[in-house]
């Protein structure tokens, strides 16, 4: 166990299950002295994380957060504030868009479709900075999970790419306007894994595959490199770097077609 974040407060945002980016967030910031707290969409998740939580051997707040509604954001960073006081950092892991909209011809999407992609995966880290930002009175980093689709059109992405694009956009933007207050705002692009979320993309297997011959390191990543590249984020040792995207991909995002 290191001590890079010994005394630190980080939310975590979005752990679905073990296979969850945001739970291989949790572990790596668990390993390093972090205290979590975590946020869930409604009771049925609420199992899940605390069955997850648990497995840390420490007792970590979980609060009730549909980032759908301003007033629900609202209400759980009351809650974090009442229960933990400062907090020094934010994992935003959270995405959503219909299966439907991911296949098929992104002109065909609905406007209901894009409009729900962009609140919940691009709007949220919007809403929850906005939250976030009077705890972190002690400055810190506030981390998001992006994709290579919002850079370039990847198949079977669709609406869920432009929303990442927006979410890259809004990285930037919070960036400018959060550094005075010494807040960092960052985003990870990691490699397709095995979450709940990828079983939503068609051919994720054949995906995976391309990345194992074209990737310069020949493989795939899993949640545990991504974990370890948000604890960097997180911890003073990445202090100057804000409004940055960090590909950790095995180096993909680096070859032409």
């Amino acid at each position: 166990m290191n001590t890079l974040l010994e005394g630190k407060n980080i939310v975590i945002m979005g752990v679905a299950n073990h296979r969850s980016i945001a739970w291989g967030i949790a572990q790596s910031l668990h390993k390093a002295g972090a205290n979590l707290i975590f946020t869930y969409q409604g009771e049925r998740l609420r199992e899940n994380v605390a069955e997850l939580s648990a497995k840390l051997g420490k007792e970590s707040l979980l609060v009730n957060c549909d980032v759908t509604r301003d007033e629900d954001v609202e209400a759980a960073f009351a809650v974090i504030r009442e229960q933990v006081g400062v907090i020094h950092g934010l994992a935003h892991c959270i995405a959503f868009a219909k299966t439907e909209e991911l296949e098929g011809e992104y002109v065909n999407t609905s406007r209901d479709g894009y409009a729900l992609a962009q609140d919940i995966s691009a709007y949220s880290l919007v809403a929850v900075a906005r939250a976030a930002r009077p705890l972190m009175t002690e400055g810190g980093s506030i981390v998001t999970m992006t994709y290579l689709g919002g850079e370039r059109a990847v198949p079977n992405y669709n609406v869920m790419g432009v929303a990442k694009a927006a979410l890259d956009a809004s990285v930037r933007y919070l960036a400018n306007d959060l550094g005075k207050e010494n807040i960092r705002v960052n985003a990870i692009s990691a490699g397709p894994i095995r979450t709940l979320a990828a079983k939503g993309i068609r051919n994720f297997n054949s995906v995976l595959k391309e990345i194992e011959e074209k990737a310069p390191l020949r493989r795939t990543i899993d949640q545990s490199e991504v974990g370890d590249t948000a604890l960097f984020l997180f911890s003073s040792l990445s202090r100057g770097i804000t409004g940055e995207i960090l590909h950790v991909d095995a180096g993909y995002s680096i070859m032409g077609g």
